[in-house]
């Protein structure tokens, strides 16, 4: 069953529970993967699902911090809920070790030395880690290494 298939499946699935938070999330996932697709004009892979997944995800990391700040914990615990039931869909996520032996490898082979060097070892590590790592993270780990901290 495609990623697709499997969504709209758990939606009918929320609907019977009466799973607010997962009919909630599983309808927006639904609705932006829609839109990809308008777009594109065709079918959307699950590779690209799994991108929608993760973008879908980052706003709400960004809407959790807006709301702590605002001091609306109701609302961020809302999006925490969320997440929770996205990542419930996604690949799994390489730990932060997973991904500093991953860039060490490509720092060896590839003979890399200085900070500069970033943007190179970043162009091989991330088609890799595509779906399973947060950019953020890698570039942090990438950069460490090649500071030498």
């Amino acid at each position: 069953m495609d990623l697709k298939a499997k969504l709209n499946q758990d939606l009918k699935e929320a609907l019977k529970a009466k799973d607010e938070v997962k009919l909630r999330t599983v309808r927006m996932l639904l609705a932006a993967i829609k839109n990809f697709e308008v777009e594109k004009m065709g079918p959307a892979t699950d590779e690209e699902i799994f991108q929608i997944m993760s973008k879908e995800i980052k706003k709400r990391q960004e809407a959790i911090e807006m709301y702590e700040k605002g001091g609306r914990p109701d609302l961020a615990q809302a999006e925490k809920q969320e997440i929770e039931v996205i990542q419930s869909y996604m690949p799994n996520q390489l730990s932060e070790e997973e991904i500093r032996e991953l860039a060490r490898k490509v720092i060896s082979e590839m003979n890399l030395k200085s900070p500069k060097d970033v943007g190179t070892a970043m162009k091989v590590i991330m088609p890799q880690v595509k779906g399973r790592a947060d950019g953020k993270l890698v570039n942090k780990i990438v950069s460490e290494l090649l500071s030498g901290s």
